[in-house]
């Protein structure tokens, strides 16, 4: 089924790891070359710093000298969708203007994740206080993966949102792992929904999802790119022969974990040390671990 959402991006969405220096900084080149390899791999877009990217350990300012980073390095901005959630809607708001200034096809933005009981009044009220700072020209994506920021965002929730905002709310990231949640979601209309697991991507493409943002792509990217392309394109025979070595690729890595352990194959792949690099309270996964999981990728990419 074409469900085409007017300015949403369409295709595989890649949410990238932040690289750091020994000193912790973001190692800019690394982050600039690996965004760029992604998109060389196909992928659609970038969403730099969502989870995968450890937002929640990197400063509203250095997202933003990141991300001129990224376009400095001759990545098309409209081709990002940074991650922009703070506590405070004022941080976030700031954040966001800088993004949508500098071209950004949109801003994700998970939401605020201190107070775990917030009610869905409250929720709304945050958004509907950054659009009101940020301006009518922002593009919000919605991130939803509450076993991660322990607030998510009930389908009633976003449907009043996309009825209240219907310019300014443009999709959604749903990263509950719960199909019937994003079948719910895809019934709004109007609304671009990007499950966060490309497996679940074969079935919801036919009900309308634009693609799906993937912390695997880091990884895998070339071939998701050509499962998202076949599911979107509804070629259920190319779908069915790929989704295989997909789900034995992404269970490997979910496995181990989604960033320290990726971080390490990075290092193996580009021979670059400081991709093992990660902020605390994270802690840099061991070399074999590392070892053992591109091993295992690898040996899924030669049986293909």
């Amino acid at each position: 089924m074409t469900r085409e959402v007017l300015g949403a991006m369409r295709g595989l969405i890649a949410p990238v790891l932040t690289p750091f220096e020994d000193d912790l900084s973001i190692a800019s080149d690394l982050f600039v070359a690996h965004g760029q390899a992604m998109l060389d791999a196909g992928c659609a877009g970038l969403t730099p710093f969502g989870t995968t990217g450890e937002a929640p350990s990197v400063s509203a300012e250095e997202r933003t000298n990141a991300l001129w980073h990224m376009t400095q390095g001759g990545i098309d901005a409209a081709k990002l969708i940074p991650g922009t959630g703070l506590t405070d809607f004022q941080s976030t708001a700031r954040l966001s203007r800088a993004c949508m200034d500098m071209g950004c096809a949109g801003v994700m933005i998970v939401p605020p994740y201190y107070f775990k009981n917030a009610s869905d009044d409250g929720l709304f009220a945050y958004y509907e206080r950054v659009i009101g700072l940020v301006g009518d020209d922002v593009r919000i994506y919605l991130y939803h993966i509450p076993h991660v920021s322990g607030v998510g965002l009930s389908v009633s929730l976003v449907q009043r949102l996309k009825a209240s905002f219907p310019d300014q709310i443009v999709g959604v990231k749903d990263s509950s792992g719960d199909a019937d949640n994003a079948k719910a979601l895809l019934r709004i209309d109007g609304l671009a929904v990007y499950p966060g697991s490309e497996l679940l991507l074969g079935d919801l493409a036919a009900r309308g999802a634009q693609g799906t943002i993937t912390a695997t792509a880091n990884l895998n990217a070339e071939a998701i790119s050509a499962f998202v392309a076949a599911s979107l394109s509804g070629d259920d025979m190319a779908c069915a022969y790929m989704r295989e070595t997909i789900a034995e690729a992404r269970d490997a890595i979910a496995a181990r974990d989604f960033i320290a352990t990726p971080k390490r194959v990075l290092v193996m792949r580009s021979g670059d040390v400081r991709w093992a690099n990660v902020r605390p309270p994270l802690i840099p996964a061991p070399a074999p671990t590392g070892e053992t999981l591109e091993a295992v990728l690898k040996a899924q990419i030669t049986a293909e």
